[in-house]
């Protein structure tokens, strides 16, 4: 399946949701009155766009409106376009040191997708002809040791872990050395997840880069935070406090595919301004793209 086709399908709850709303205001309604304006701004926060960019939708549209009439506005078309302006036109790749190797740490709350994140853009960086090693720092939750090896046998990619309970740091700062050893191109850090309102697992994040950053200087290359789609505009609160805390230069959001809030995603990058890199789509380990705003918004918008 091409990557479009994948990522329409992905969105397709956000997409139907969209599409259903716009068509009946535009066709309620023959003249673009305050009342149809304000029910298309609920529309748009309904999907999570946030105030920012529903704002300069509702905007876009009534000056469309204003200048074409009613009989060649195409509201979703205006949409699409502004969706696309919230974006740089270019969205930074993975970062690649060099010389490597390239370290990456997968950062964020319990339960949005770390661990299959990880190994999944192991899997996308070998994919590209580069050699990849998984870093089990995830030492607390049961099972995650298990979780993150089963992956990495998946992918074929080997796992740098420790016991339950050991120290995090400590095995980050083993993975690099491996990795340095063995002149591995990538290590990513599959840290356990931490609410973002907890200070003290905070330090801890900064203590697991602090170690990692005096055994390679410079390293983490990458800190990326995996949202949930499917928690809407929390993960904007999460956002926030980890970037805060830990210098964000990239966001990862999972499963848009069972979400209708895929909004989410402009309201983020447009208040924090940090570049969104990849999306998950799927569960498979190819379902992880690299995030392409023109896409995104044919996905959303386009009939």
């Amino acid at each position: 399946m091409k990557l479009f086709e994948k990522l329409k399908q992905g969105l397709a709850r956000t997409h139907g949701k969209l599409v259903h709303e716009l068509k009946r205001i535009v066709t309620g309604s023959p003249r673009l009155d305050p009342q149809s304006l304000a029910e298309l701004e609920a529309v748009l926060l309904g999907a999570d766009f946030g105030a920012a960019a529903t704002a300069q939708i509702v905007a876009a549209v009534k000056k469309a409106y204003e200048t074409q009439g009613s009989a060649r506005l195409d509201v979703a078309a205006v949409a699409q376009a502004e969706i696309e302006k919230c974006f740089p036109s270019i969205t930074p790749p993975l970062f690649k040191a060099q010389p490597g190797p390239t370290v990456v740490s997968v950062v964020g709350v319990n339960g949005s997708g770390k661990t299959t994140t990880a190994a999944k853009l192991a899997y996308l960086v070998k994919s590209e002809g580069n050699t990849a090693l998984l870093a089990a720092c995830d030492t607390f939750r049961a099972a995650a040791i298990e979780q993150l090896k089963l992956w990495g046998q998946r992918v074929g990619v080997d796992v740098i872990a420790g016991a339950y309970g050991a120290d995090p740091a400590a095995i980050a700062h083993d993975a690099v050395t491996a990795a340095q050893t063995r002149g591995v191109d990538y290590v990513f850090i599959d840290t356990a997840g931490r609410l973002h309102t907890k200070h003290n697992l905070m330090q801890e994040l900064q203590k697991i880069h602090r170690v990692v950053a005096r055994r390679l200087p410079g390293a983490p290359h990458e800190v990326l935070l995996v949202l949930d789609a499917v928690t809407g505009m929390n993960a904007l609160n999460q956002a926030r406090e980890f970037h805060k805390a830990v210098s964000l230069t990239g966001l990862v959001v999972t499963k848009l595919d069972g979400s209708s809030k895929a909004g989410m995603v402009v309201a983020i990058h447009k208040e924090l301004g940090v570049p969104v890199k990849f999306v998950g789509v799927g569960e498979g380990p190819e379902d992880l793209q690299p995030f392409d705003p023109k896409q995104f918004a044919r996905a959303l918008f386009e009939s």
